[in-house]
């Protein structure tokens, strides 16, 4: 491939923004006194920028780790050419594939006044069990837990740690409940304030980038990690992933205790394989409280 089609290459790759891809405009039709139906845009939150491909158009460098974009072309040797900058992209190429479980927390006791007090409730404590026992039975070898550092998703990780020994569990505020993006359409039963998404979106979002990526080009071996957190925050990063409008994340629905099986392959493709799996528990321990 000569060099020029390979500048044309990085071009195309880095054409997109992830951040961008994520306000993918959704057509809504407004009402105007008329009574026509006016398009509008989803309007990107304040800490989202740049340009953003049409929709339904894939973004290959969504986690900023498509090879040509971590590599500098400037600094090509004219002499070695072609073969060193093959050399130098075979070297930044992803070789593992990520499989990310996000675990939604157990049932937790809703009307305690302190966050500390928001503790699991005894059905709670049944489904962590389940869904240890369900995680324990894949037989994989999970290389890490990453909870949110909130009390109810801190006691279903201590108890679905208890079914993988030897599992090293990381805390983190990044995780912690919140309010993503302001959902569309609009619900009438839950109306954060604008500062919330402001300030719950860009940590949520930071969440994201720092978790979601295909795996680093050292990574020899497939990984199977485990994260712990909340409803909101799971289905903004199941859209963000997918790269689906993550002004939709409402229209999930996930039950306590659930599994949510993302993957990640070398090449950025992203799939996912189950959302919201509670098929493990009888019917009478599901909640979505």
């Amino acid at each position: 491939m000569a060099f020029r089609q390979v500048l044309q290459l990085a071009a195309c790759g880095l054409a997109g923004g992830s951040a961008a891809v994520l306000f993918s405009a959704v057509a809504v039709g407004k009402p105007r006194a008329g009574g026509d139906a006016e398009p509008r845009a989803a309007e990107p939150p304040a800490w989202a920028g740049g340009a953003r491909p049409g929709p339904g158009v894939w973004d290959p460098n969504w986690d900023r780790r498509e090879p040509l974009s971590l590599m500098n072309l400037r600094k090509r040797n004219v002499e070695s050419g072609e073969e060193e900058l093959a050399s130098r992209l075979d070297h930044c190429k992803a070789k593992a594939t990520r499989h990310i479980f996000l675990i939604r927390h157990s049932q937790y006791h809703v009307d305690g006044s302190l966050e500390k007090d928001r503790t699991l409730t005894p059905l709670g404590r049944e489904q962590a069990e389940l869904t240890g026992l369900r995680l324990a039975s894949l037989g994989l070898k999970f290389n890490r837990i990453v909870h949110s550092s909130m009390t109810r998703a801190v006691e279903t990780t201590d108890i679905i740690g208890r079914h993988l020994p030897g599992v090293c569990k990381v805390s983190t505020d990044l995780l912690r409940e919140g309010a993503p993006i302001e959902p569309d359409p609009p619900v009438s039963h839950w109306k954060p304030e604008a500062v919330q998404y402001y300030e719950d979106g860009a940590r949520i979002e930071a969440a994201f980038r720092n978790y979601i990526h295909r795996a680093d080009a050292k990574q020899e071996e497939d990984s199977y990690e485990i994260f712990i957190c909340h409803a909101n925050v799971i289905r903004y990063i199941v859209c963000r992933a997918l790269q689906f409008p993550p002004e939709g994340w409402l229209r999930l629905s996930l039950n306590n205790g659930s599994i949510t099986h993302l993957v990640i392959r070398p090449n950025g493709r992203v799939a996912l394989r189950t959302l919201g799996d509670t098929g493990f528990m009888p019917p009478d321990k599901i909640t979505r409280s």
